[in-house]
């Protein structure tokens, strides 16, 4: 590599960046005085103005000062470790403790020649130091998340979260006993933080999950789980416990699985409800938090990620006075919000709308909603009868779980009634089988269900972040690529990481195959055939299947082919 005489008195890496040629001498002098006024690292301050590549600069510290070199994103750092460096000197001198191996402690940094940084936490750990070379902006993310779990551990939460004790708690029902067992106020202000944290960052669940020697709380933020907090596993039964009295549920009973709501008032104006579920384990009673966010419902159509042919068929069959429209697909692919965002539609003021659920999940003025309550003989088939005597144009069924409201609902959709309901299938075409399967007869199938929504979740790449990639023609076939799509010279795009998203990726949009039932479909179902031969049927009728609708998303640059192959499988 050709070097350059430096003339000015730089020293260290900024020495370095300048004599290997990736740096301008002037610009470095002015990096430099520009990150001293303002109080800032050297390398956070070259990545922040994309002065220099941040592996780049990792790569010619570690090659030019013989410091080992590592990926922050294959290694999972001790939290224990982390806290053995006060979180102040952690984020003074940019420099993370990765893992212990006796009194030898190893430092992650992006800049090994801060040689007074290394003397400092030596001195404070009484620990030899070693520095690692780590690239800055990951550096950045995993210091924001170590200090951000030790901020969360028990003896710092008396801290900086009075702010916490405003919140108040609202439930419509009191059935479950409420206790002042739990009155403890550092879990009180922990449980508190963990709800406040998952309302901010968007997070669709949050997991508090109790194992032998740990305890850890994990939110799943665009369908993928994260852990943010790990507080002493001696308080699992303190946290279960007080979650279990906002739940109102019977905080004696370990035994068996609960189920409860949580109204949180934020403001006078702004409540969360979260759909609660505890579940005992080994160790404890594990416990799911739902956040239950009305305005997804409000989104609109256009929002959700049909493709233009699938929106015309979901609306022309809305418009349809009577018969039913199915949707399918795991739990949290958004089949509730697909159902409410065609119950919106409908929802006009010469419309009778009436909903069974368990929980009723979204909230809209307008719409009869039922809460099914199986322990006290509300369930679904006994709520969809005593809707058929009130006169209903809609029914909205949460979810078609045995043969007596599936019968109940095919009834109601070939007497006059427009039904809407969700089953758990992998695609469309199983659907149907599924429902013989159950017990429904195929030519009461055949005469009601006029459309079948399977459907997935898939992360959006981060629109800021992204970039192209080149993936050979011969993988791309073997993806499901045809050549009549790859004639269209499209470019595919990566993952990538940067401040604004989550690994690359920055929300979610929905992969679709929306199947109207056919005459040749229904003739297929009558005499006995299988989910293979219907899907054949919608192929050849040009019905896109998830795969082909993940791979449009691919090419119009939405997600990742890596993500598409997370979510669908190449036939």
């Amino acid at each position: 590599m050709a070097t350059t005489p430096v003339r000015t008195n730089l020293t260290g890496l900024a020495r370095r960046l300048v004599i290997d040629g990736l740096l301008a001498e002037e610009v470095a002098q002015s990096a430099w005085q520009d990150s001293l006024k303002a109080k800032a690292s050297f390398v956070s301050h070259l990545v922040e103005k994309k002065l220099v590549d941040p592996a780049t600069i990792a790569w010619a510290a570690a090659h030019e000062f013989g410091v080992p070199l590592l990926d922050l994103m294959v290694i999972d750092i001790e939290s224990e470790t982390v806290k053995l460096v006060k979180p102040e000197l952690v984020q003074k001198h940019r420099a993370l403790p990765l893992f212990r191996r006796g009194k030898k402690l190893f430092l992650g940094v992006s800049d090994p020649t801060n040689l007074a940084a290394l003397d400092e936490i030596k001195f404070q750990t009484n620990h030899v130091v070693e520095p690692i070379v780590v690239e800055e902006h990951k550096l950045s993310k995993a210091i924001e998340k170590a200090l951000e779990k030790a901020d969360t551990s028990m003896k710092d939460l008396d801290d900086g979260l009075s702010d916490l004790d405003n919140l108040e708690t609202v439930n419509e029902d009191d059935e479950g006993g409420g206790s002042s067992e739990t009155d403890d106020a550092p879990v009180v202000k922990f449980v508190n933080k963990m709800l406040i944290d998952g309302i901010n960052k968007g997070v669709s669940d949050l997991h508090f999950e109790p194992y032998e020697k740990s305890y850890r709380v994990r939110f799943r933020l665009d369908g993928n789980l994260y852990e943010a907090a790990s507080p002493p596993v001696v308080l699992a039964p303190k946290i279960a416990a007080r979650l279990k009295v906002l739940s109102r549920m019977d905080i004696a009973e370990r035994r068996v699985p609960q189920d409860g709501k949580i109204k949180l008032k934020l403001s006078k104006t702004r409540s969360i409800d979260f759909r609660v579920n505890t579940c005992p384990t080994l160790w404890g009673e594990k416990i799911c938090l739902r956040i239950l966010d009305p305005s997804s419902a409000k989104l609109g159509i256009d929002a959700l990620g049909y493709e233009p042919h699938q929106k015309e068929l979901y609306l022309n069959n809305l418009a349809k006075p009577y018969g039913m429209i199915l949707v399918t697909g795991p739990t949290g692919s958004g089949k509730t919000v697909s159902l409410y965002t065609g119950i919106n539609i409908l929802n006009l003021p010469d419309t009778n709308i009436c909903t069974a659920e368990d929980p009723v999940e979204i909230q809209l003025p307008g719409i009869n909603q039922v809460n099914v309550n199986p322990k006290v003989g509300l369930t679904f088939s006994s709520v969809l009868k005593a809707f058929l005597r009130q006169d209903p144009d809609v029914i909205l069924v949460g979810e078609i779980r045995d043969l007596e409201t599936a019968e109940i609902a095919i009834k109601a959709a070939q007497t006059g009634h427009m039904v809407m309901s969700t089953l758990h299938t992998n695609d469309a075409p199983k659907t149907l089988t599924r429902m013989v399967d159950m017990g429904v007869p195929p030519y009461s199938i055949a005469t009601a269900v006029n459309l079948i929504i399977a459907q997935r979740l898939a992360r959006r790449l981060c629109s800021n972040c992204k970039r192209p990639v080149d993936i050979p023609k011969e993988a791309l076939v073997k993806e499901g690529f045809t050549e009549e799509m790859l004639a269209a010279n499209t470019v595919f795009y990566e993952a990538v990481g940067c401040d604004a998203c989550k690994e690359g990726y920055k929300g979610r949009a929905g992969i679709y195959q929306v199947m109207p039932l056919t005459d040749e479909m229904a003739r297929c179902l009558m005499r006995g055939g299988n989910s293979g031969e219907i899907g054949d049927i919608a192929l050849k009728n040009g019905i896109w299947d998830l795969r082909r609708s993940a791979l449009s998303k691919v090419m119009a640059g939405l997600t990742s082919l890596a993500e598409a192959n997370s979510v669908t499988i190449a036939e």
